[in-house]
């Protein structure tokens, strides 16, 4: 089955801690520390497949996650880095923060490959904090947090010329006649209710990718049947050709079937109408010459800004005229690739979080951590009575022992921070 969105939680993997150990070797008693780095964690990684055509991966698997740093070991042993995770998409595929919408990354052209979730660092082992006064530290570093996020995957198809227009105007006809005649056309094979494209060779020129983009509705804009399932494929395209059915065999006027779809397109996106569009009047062949005549001129008194042509996709009439001046309209092109910019950073998460945070685990602990903290036991002997009144002190003045008490914190209830366990008196 098609699928062109798919929503999913991706996490990069936590760095593992660092490590407390101490030389115990015969010879050696008072061994200095020689606990171990932790290693880093797996990124999270988005890769472009070519071999790929929807998102139908991620539909009926919601978490992916990167594996987590080891921790450090004795004798100086570095702990084994977490695995990456790497997921393919296809081309065009726009990565978005679920929550704000705002995009991570546009798998697109050149950025074939891109972290999106890096893997929390690697904690140092205790061998680090050794110093003159504090010749055997009992505290590592601990590893970097790893980051879960719920992610929005978009596939926005990468199309040189979209074909738009109202059900049954002759879309895929048009296309399906392009590419039996150029035997060098790759198809994605979708159902009609899907998006189709089709590569289309020229001897004389510069082929291009044509997207038959399912016929839009009035109300389209606004989500009416399946309006912004398909008018996001529209985006990424430098050339639109509007069918409309000219001979009217099911009763439309093509001039009010023009007004509604540019509307739609106006509403969706104002700069889809800034996009060359060329006007098509299919099924030509069903009327009379007089009868062609008339709405050709019809046409040209309604849009007289644009370039209009007269075929049938079925005989193949004007089809060659068609597609020459799609091919110069494509080669005159001056407009920028549609690169979506990154809107948001997952990483600024971590920032985000604050200085600590304070939670109460299934045991009752209240688990305190964050970077303030870290740091600040990086280079605390708390073993030390001197150490240790220190640390009273900031956890005072950084308003955390009030946030406990806040909290419902009592006498004798336990606080944990990374490995460290203590018990709560005023």
């Amino acid at each position: 089955m098609f699928a062109d969105r798919a929503k999913i939680i991706i996490k990069s993997g936590k760095g593992g801690d660092g490590h407390v150990s101490f030389r115990r070797e015969k010879y050696v008693p008072a061994g200095g520390p020689d606990g171990g780095d932790g290693g880093k964690g797996g990124d999270v990684i988005f890769e472009i497949d070519k071999g790929m055509n929807n998102l139908s991966d991620y539909r009926h698997r919601r978490k992916f996650a990167a594996t987590a740093g080891e921790e450090g070991g004795k004798k100086k042993c570095h702990g084994k880095n977490g695995e990456d995770l790497v997921l393919k998409v296809p081309e065009g595929t726009v990565v978005k923060d679920a929550a704000s919408g705002k995009v991570i990354a546009d798998m697109s052209r050149e950025n074939t490959r891109q972290i999106v979730l890096k893997g929390g660092r690697g904690g140092l082992g205790n061998m680090h904090f050794a110093t003159s006064t504090m010749q055997a530290p009992k505290y590592a570093q601990p590893g970097g947090p790893s980051i879960e996020i719920e992610v929005q995957l978009e596939l926005k198809v990468l199309a040189d010329v979209g074909l738009v227009g109202f059900p049954n105007v002759g879309k895929s006809t048009l296309l399906s006649r392009l590419t039996n005649a150029n035997p060098e056309i790759a198809n994605y094979h979708f159902t009609t209710l899907n998006p189709i494209l089709g590569v289309v060779d020229l001897e004389d020129a510069k082929g291009f990718v044509m997207a038959d983009i399912p016929g839009l509705i009035e109300g389209a804009s606004e989500g009416v049947g399946l309006g912004h399932e398909f008018l996001r494929h529209i985006e990424r395209t430098k050339v639109l050709l509007h069918l409309v059915d000219g001979a009217s065999v099911e009763g439309r006027d093509p001039v009010e079937d023009i007004k509604t779809i540019n509307e739609e397109l106006s509403a969706y996106n104002m700069n889809l109408m800034e996009k060359p569009q060329i006007i098509v009047a299919n099924k030509m062949d069903a009327v009379t010459p007089e009868e062609k005549e008339a709405t050709l001129n019809k046409l040209r008194e309604a849009f007289p800004d644009n370039k209009i042509f007269v075929i049938s996709a079925v005989s193949g009439e004007g089809v060659d005229a068609l597609i020459r001046e799609v091919a110069n309209e494509l080669e005159a092109y001056e407009g920028d690739e549609i690169i979506y910019e990154q809107e948001f950073d997952p990483q600024d998460l971590l920032a985000e979080e604050g200085d600590y945070t304070i939670e109460v685990n299934e045991d009752g602990e209240y688990v305190v951590e964050g970077p303030k903290i870290e740091k600040m036991l990086g280079y605390t002997n708390i073993d030390s009575e001197k150490g240790f009144i220190f640390f009273q002190r900031f956890l005072k003045e950084q308003g955390i022992l009030k946030e406990l008490e806040e909290k419902g914190i009592q006498e004798g209830d336990t606080v944990r921070m990374y490995g460290l366990v203590f018990d709560y008196y005023k």
